[in-house]
């Protein structure tokens, strides 16, 4: 019997994904470009922080599949994702496998160390960050290394995620971009249960309090 496609990703995890996709790309391009575009570079990390903020808190305070005690895994369940990779047969469970929830664990962290060094970073021209003032230049120039940097260990773990959906799209069947579009997949095993998208709105708006605060001390 095929399983049918169930919902097992909700709506804040799925706007989640793609809007940090979007800033992320517009991040790259303004900083390529910058003189005039690194103001817009700066409001996009400021939106990247507030998300990863609130996927953070999402974490624990979602349901389903957005929590991450459902995809976190001990070493065993870790350790035995990679031979599963090369067998055929797709995994038909809810969430993340322990492979792709290390990978979310390491996208948060870069995304993270990304946009607070990007806080203090100075161009060496006219742009700072806005807690620039609080570092000195010494520092600053430190943290701006560290952003540009990451920057690079950010793209190689996006470019190691892109290669991983593929591989589950060509070797296993599995459409992972559709599910993350949808929210819907084939499982094995009873639906997940899943939050209303309203339900995340305050968390929303706490991360986003949060990072207007930070950038205005």
């Amino acid at each position: 019997m095929t399983p049918v496609p169930t919902r097992v990703w909700d709506l804040p995890v799925r706007l989640f994904h793609w809007s940090v996709v979007g800033l992320l790309g517009w991040s790259w391009w303004s900083g390529e470009e910058g003189g005039m575009q690194l103001q817009s570079h700066m409001w996009a990390g400021y939106a990247v922080l507030a998300l990863v903020l609130f996927r953070v808190l999402w974490g624990f305070a979602g349901t389903g599949t957005a929590r991450f005690s459902s995809f976190v895994r001990g070493p065993r369940a870790t350790l035995a994702s990679p031979r599963e990779l090369l067998d055929r047969r797709p995994r038909r469970e809810a969430g993340h496998n322990p492979l792709g929830g290390l990978m979310v664990l390491a996208l948060l962290l870069c995304l993270l160390v990304q946009t607070v060094s990007g806080l203090f970073a100075n161009d060496d021209l006219f742009n700072e960050g806005p807690l620039y003032k609080h570092a000195g230049k010494a520092l600053s120039d430190t943290l701006t290394a560290v952003h540009h940097l990451n920057f690079e260990v950010l793209l190689t773990l996006v470019g190691v995620h892109i290669a991983a959906v593929l591989w589950h799209r060509l070797r296993k069947g599995e459409r992972l971009v559709a599910a993350m579009i949808l929210g819907r997949k084939a499982i094995d095993g009873p639906p997940p249960s899943l939050a209303s998208a309203w339900r995340a709105l305050p968390w929303l708006a706490v991360s986003a309090a949060v990072v207007a605060l930070i950038v205005n001390l």
